[in-house]
């Protein structure tokens, strides 16, 4: 199989670096992560008219790609730079939940997100859910011509800047049951929504959302009323996909960091990275991020495969993406030394967003378990 880049993407990847090298520099990324929005509006712009957001959205939505490697492409790039605006939440999350079950009103939206005019937050994990897409206690009751949420969700990436959040509700059914989960479109300025945001330990923030009765009209509804898991499931594989190629990125460079400073740093008159004992640990590493590379190109080719095969691989690319990348992570610190612990130095910042990126959806764990139960199933 060839695994090279079509020349599209390539000239999406070349595209992309270039003005991330350009733009995205140590100083940058952290005056953004200490401001109050968490992203930077202006480079959120410039990143959407070069046509970043539209690279994952299929033209029937308004996009020019939108499958497995146009995904890959773009997220592997992000992690590299250590991109922490909200690409995930507002075009994987949000936007692709949207282009599945919206309607044609509902889907005039995604021209303001492909543009870069509009953000939007998913609603879906809640204080006792874990990483269990079916568990929503939130409700949405029928009332004349509207319909009533109430609940909490937790940890909601991107609330405070999102026009809209795509929050997951159950109509009917048991608390853990597939059928029954709707989404709804919901302004993020409606009575009765409330939040209290944080900052991030990777970068970018999220908030607490509560709805207290809050009220929406039957046409905030996105498909057909508790049929939206199957979508829910989709959307995550997606995301799931985007997050290990983010992963990926983050750990080249923070093995390209770790090369240089074994062939910069001296001791006892010769580089550190002279040592045996070092040079095995960064052949190691640099085995590892191999691996790593085919686990991506391997989900990113499955992405359009039938639901069980597609999340099985899923699954086992998380549980090695995790793997890897907390080895990864932990070898760069040490070689370092103290200095990789520091805000003023880039491998600071990579090496927390690999390690917390293993706590969205799904740790190592969770998807080594559900591995384990589709393997069995199929």
């Amino acid at each position: 199989m060839n695994f090279e880049l079509t020349e599209e993407r390539q000239m999406l990847q070349d595209t992309l670096r270039r003005f991330l090298a350009d733009r995205y520099g140590l100083e940058t990324r952290n005056k953004i992560i200490d401001s109050e929005e968490g992203l930077s509006p202006e480079i959120w712009a410039e990143l959407a008219e070069l046509g970043v957001i539209g690279a994952l959205f299929t033209e029937e939505d308004g996009g020019f790609g939108g499958k497995g490697f146009d995904i890959t492409t773009v997220f592997e790039e992000l992690g590299r730079a250590g991109v922490v605006e909200p690409f995930l939440d507002t075009a994987i999350l949000g936007g692709g939940l949207i282009a599945a079950l919206g309607s044609d009103t509902q889907k005039e939206l995604l021209e303001e997100v492909i543009g870069g005019a509009l953000h939007l937050a998913f609603a879906h994990g809640e204080p006792r859910s874990r990483y269990e897409l079916n568990q929503v206690e939130t409700t949405a009751k029928v009332s004349g011509d509207e319909i009533v949420l109430s609940g909490r969700k937790a940890v909601v990436v991107n609330a405070e800047a999102a026009g809209y959040l795509v929050v997951s509700a159950r109509e009917s059914g048991g608390l853990m049951d597939e059928d029954g989960i709707s989404l709804f479109l919901v302004p993020a300025d409606t009575a009765g929504l409330t939040m209290v945001g944080y900052p991030l330990m990777q970068g970018g923030r999220a908030a607490e959302v509560t709805l207290d009765d809050v009220k929406v009209p039957s046409s905030a509804r996105l498909g057909e009323a508790g049929k939206a898991y199957p979508a829910i499931v989709t959307a995550a594989a997606r995301a799931n996909t985007a997050l290990s190629a983010e992963i990926l990125g983050s750990m080249e460079t923070a093995t390209g960091l770790t090369k240089e400073y074994l062939v910069t740093r001296q001791q006892f008159g010769r580089p550190i990275g002279t040592f045996q004992a070092l040079a095995h640990r960064m052949s190691d590493m640099l085995i590892e991020l191999e691996m790593a590379r085919s686990a991506v190109i391997n989900i990113a080719g499955r992405l359009e495969s039938d639901t069980a095969e597609r999340d099985r691989y899923v699954a086992a690319t998380r549980n090695y993406l995790g793997r890897a990348g907390r080895l990864i992570a932990e070898e760069a610190i040490q070689m370092h030394g103290g200095i990789a612990m520091t805000k003023e130095y880039e491998l600071a910042h990579f090496a927390k967003r690999i390690v917390m990126s293993d706590h969205r959806l799904g740790d190592t764990d969770w998807h080594l378990e559900r591995f384990i139960a589709l393997s069995a199933a199929a």
